[in-house]
């Protein structure tokens, strides 16, 4: 029976798969590379995005990761994420206060050179996540694919601010994730040529793999929840299970033992087993507690409200979390509804956008607001799409987009908590286009013929 030309015109999605793909990075087109790192790094100079304001004491400077760099350098340890002394902390993960540590000491505490020098850092991460994103898209569907979401990445504004002006860890931890991503495709044998499919699970990418997920866990923790899926989705399709359940298991041991120290580190000051950070209790009591709405409440924090800063400093960090938590539940046992009213608000907001606060500039606010539900709806259809024609990669994508969003449904949203997602909301909507323009070409086609 032959095939109609609509069949035989679609693209088939798992082509990617089939195909010898196995040097995509290597043919990965530098030269989007280099405009994506010179358009980051040229804004963010001329715009001067890194003149940061100075006042509360260079507060806005990395915000509670900058005070404890600060606290890093001056010689009071890891601590004090507020105001003047207050002690150790694990109220925010390492890794980026390190980073901002060793740019003090070696630029300038609070300098403008060192503002400077973490933007451009900042523009080097988001530029790096470029061949990542090719690897994805070009390993799971084609290059044009490929070629058009790179591009994308490069260019596209609401994917360069986080690199421009945030001095915080979203530009980081977008690249670790999107090459974790990259990496698992690659060791489930997706886009590799024939003889090395069976070998993509080597028990080096299982050791890269594990140092990957920590160094995530030491940049935004809750990204953890996904961690297990991903794991085992590259278990599953292994034809050699046992061997690889074993690489699978040391992954796991050189995972811990990169979390140890940090652990222990937390046991000995506070005598409390705390993985990676120690925030949730307040988080969780700003997202759901008296008076919360399901957004950030930044005046209830210690760097703003007094009383709460007086609080943490007498009961200590831990103590004060634990308070926290208690008033939670107390206030959801008297108002059962109040948590189950606001977690759909949350889910809404998490892929809609959260609200801005009033602006003389309306326009712009709903111009942003129609570009953040524009991209999500993009992405969500390009993922329903990849499922439906079963492309290759397609359940690793559902279960990030399942599992990376639930801390934020439950707690408290923001538009930057979706940014790990948006390589992977740019190639799904990219594939979402280019698979309608080829279906509309069919359909020209089709009326012609």
């Amino acid at each position: 029976m032959a095939e109609s030309p609509r069949s035989s015109s679609l693209p088939r999605p798992t082509a990617a798969a089939e195909a010898p793909n196995g040097g995509a990075l290597a043919r990965f087109p530098w030269v989007i590379f280099w405009v994506g790192l010179v358009l980051r790094l040229g804004y963010m100079t001329f715009a001067h995005t890194w003149h940061i304001r100075t006042h509360w004491n260079h507060f806005e400077f990395g915000y509670e990761m900058g005070r404890i760099a600060h606290s890093l350098v001056t010689g009071h340890g890891y601590g004090n994420p507020f105001w003047g002394l207050s002690g150790p902390t694990a109220w925010e993960p390492p890794l980026y206060p390190w980073l901002l540590a060793g740019i003090f000491k070696v630029f300038g505490d609070y300098s403008p050179l060192s503002a400077w020098v973490t933007l451009a850092l900042n523009c080097v991460f988001g530029a790096f996540t470029l061949p990542a994103v090719w690897q994805i898209a070009r390993r799971c569907f084609s290059r044009k694919v490929a070629v058009w979401a790179t591009w994308i990445w490069a260019l596209y504004p609401a994917a360069l601010q986080y690199d421009e002006r945030w001095v915080w860890e979203m530009s980081l931890t977008c690249m670790l994730f999107a090459w974790v991503l990259a990496l698992a495709l690659r060791m489930r044998g997706i886009g590799e040529p024939g003889e090395a499919r069976a070998e993509g699970a080597t028990p080096g990418r299982w050791a890269l793999f594990a140092v990957l997920w920590a160094l995530i866990a030491f940049s935004n923790p809750s990204l953890q929840l996904f961690l297990p899926a991903c794991g085992l989705w590259i278990l599953w399709g292994s034809p050699r299970w046992k061997r690889q359940l074993a690489y699978g298991t040391m992954a796991a041991v050189i995972f811990l033992g990169c979390l140890a120290p940090w652990v222990y580190r937390n046991w000995v000051v506070f005598h409390h087993f705390i993985p990676v950070r120690s925030d949730f209790g307040f988080e969780f009591f700003d997202g759901n507690g008296p008076g919360s709405t399901g957004m950030i409440r930044e005046y209830d924090q210690p760097f703003q409200d007094p009383v709460q800063m007086r609080k943490y400093r007498q009961m200590g960090e831990i103590a004060w979390m634990q308070w926290h938590m208690q008033e939670t539940k107390a206030y959801l046992a008297r108002h059962p509804g109040h948590f189950w009213r606001l977690t759909p608000k949350r889910i809404y907001m998490y892929w809609a956008g959260v609200p801005a606060a009033a602006s003389p500039k309306w326009w712009a606010d709903l111009g942003r607001s129609l570009n953040f539900e524009f991209t999500s709806l993009a992405g969500l259809f390009g993922l329903a799409l990849a499922l439906r024609r079963k492309a290759a990669g397609r359940w690793l994508f559902f279960w990030a987009f399942a599992l990376l969003p639930v801390t934020y449904y439950l707690i408290t949203v923001h538009a930057r908590f979706r940014h790990p997602l948006e390589p992977l909301i740019d190639i799904l909507g990219v594939y979402l286009f280019q698979s309608a323009e080829k279906s509309w070409r069919v359909r020209g086609f089709s009326r012609h013929a």
